[in-house]
Formats: structure tokens, C-alpha cells, sequence
């Protein structure tokens, strides 16, 4: 069994896979102030009657690099591949400095050329809305980063002494009748505007048609007001990225 560990800012997600098979998915909080050994005690009784031989970590949070890939590795008695920018991907990265790009952005260029042909752009839609565009050559050109839909509530909570801290649901109008509905309109219907509108700069600025892939925790719920604009829904497309990837350099 292949354990993927994909540490992004709000969650780790602990992707299990049997061959191609996506078999179970646990979902643990990303947090920063926890030690390695504590971690090591959380992911023993996690990993318990799991049959694990291998692991691939791909993290976006620094903080937890090190501790979180030692006590994996230590738990499972194994050497995890970290995905960075040294390892194989068969993707040439076009950016001014390829050394910022983060792991969660490589998986989703790697699993773009893999599972289509032609030009991708994938939009994850995560603790940030990043947009990643990889060109007909299995160039990666680029994208963009927005904030992502929590993110915006809690600004939003934040910074105004007025606006409160409401859970993130579907907006059922777009002029909304109260305050929790006007926030989720500008945040949930804003971010599908947002979308629709920089695929079309992306797209007129790439030349070619792309296959446009929506994915990240976030993606059906933005899903339900611009579908039609997204070829594929694949909530796990970063996922199969990091397992394209340990495939690439581990086997």
C-alpha cells in the first residue's frame, strides 16, 4: 500500500492507494505546534491495520517538513520520497525561479500530463484558489494565486469589527438578504466569477484550448455555479500527482 501525505496549510491529507486504486483518506489538521514524537504517537493509531510499504510526502508548509516526514518515516520504518524541485516529474518548468514552486503545484502539473494530452490548466481550490497552466509541450508556464474561499471568510471576519465568522455553505442568491448571505455571495459567487474570468485571460494568453481540471477540498462546491466551464471535477487530482510522481522516481 502507497501512503501519500499531501501537508497543505489548513489540512494533511493521508491518501491511501492499493495499485491505481484510491482505497481510504484520512484528513488531520495542519498543525504547526505539534512535535515529532507527537505526531509519531497520532499516526500510530492512525496507520494501524494499514499494511504501508511505501510513502510520498509532498508538503507546502515549512514548519512541518522535517517533523512530519521524520515521524512518518520513523512510524512506518521506511525512507519517504519528498517532493521537491529536485525530484524527476518528465514537466520542464517555464517560471522566472522554479525553486518557489510548491510541491502541491508540481503534483498537479505532473498528474496533467499524465492523464491528458494537449494543454491543462488545473484550478485547486484550497486554503489559496491557484490556477496552474501547463502548455501542449508538458511545459509548465505558470498560473495564478488567489486567496481561497475560507481564507476570504476569515479575512473578512478579521479585519471588520461588524462581519462575523459564518461557516462556509452554499449561496443561495446572489443579492442576499441578510449579512451571512451577502458574505457567502461575494466570497462563494466571487470566487466562481473570479474563475470564469482569468481561465478566459489564461486561455487567450496560452493560444490553445486547454482541458481546464477543477480540484482541492473546495472545487464541488464552486463546481455547482460554473460547471460547464470545467472538463473534469477530480477532488483528488493532487493526490494521484504525488503517486505519478513516487511512480517516476521509485519504480
Amino acid at each position: 500500500m502507497l501512503l501519500v501525505a499531501d501537508i497543505g496549510n489548513t489540512n494533511i491529507t493521508l491518501g491511501f492507494f492499493v495499485g491505481d486504486e484510491y482505497v481510504n483518506e484520512i484528513r488531520i489538521p495542519s498543525d504547526r505546534d505539534l512535535s515529532q514524537s507527537e505526531y509519531e504517537d497520532l499516526l500510530a493509531k492512525l496507520f494501524k491495520g494499514f499494511d504501508i510499504d511505501a510513502c510520498v510526502v509532498g508538503s507546502v508548509v515549512n514548519e512541518l517538513n522535517d517533523k512530519f516526514t521524520s515521524a512518518v518515516g520513523n512510524v512506518l520504518n521506511l525512507s519517504p520520497l519528498v517532493v521537491d524541485n529536485n525530484v524527476y516529474t518528465g514537466v520542464s518548468v517555464k517560471i522566472d525561479t522554479p525553486s518557489e514552486l510548491g510541491a502541491d503545484r508540481i503534483a498537479n502539473a505532473v498528474a496533467a500530463v499524465k492523464e491528458y494530452k494537449g494543454a491543462v490548466i488545473v484550478v485547486d481550490f484550497g486554503t489559496a484558489t491557484s490556477f496552474d497552466v501547463i502548455n501542449s509541450n508538458r511545459e509548465f508556464l505558470g498560473g495564478v494565486i488567489a486567496p481561497g474561499v475560507r481564507t476570504q471568510l476569515k479575512s473578512l471576519c478579521s479585519a471588520t469589527s461588524k462581519l462575523p465568522q459564518i461557516e462556509l455553505q452554499e449561496s443561495v442568491r446572489a443579492i442576499g438578504h441578510n449579512t451571512t448571505e451577502a458574505i457567502l455571495s461575494g466570497v462563494v459567487r466571487g470566487t466562481a466569477s473570479m474563475v470564469v474570468g482569468i481561465l478566459a485571460q489564461c486561455e487567450n494568453e496560452l493560444g490553445e484550448k486547454p482541458t481546464v481540471v477543477a480540484t482541492g477540498g473546495n472545487s464541488k462546491l464552486i463546481s455547482k455555479y460554473i460547471g460547464e466551464y470545467f472538463d473534469v471535477i477530480d477532488p483528488i487530482f493532487t493526490i494521484k500527482g504525488f503517486k505519478y510522481i513516487y511512480e517516476l522516481n521509485c519504480k
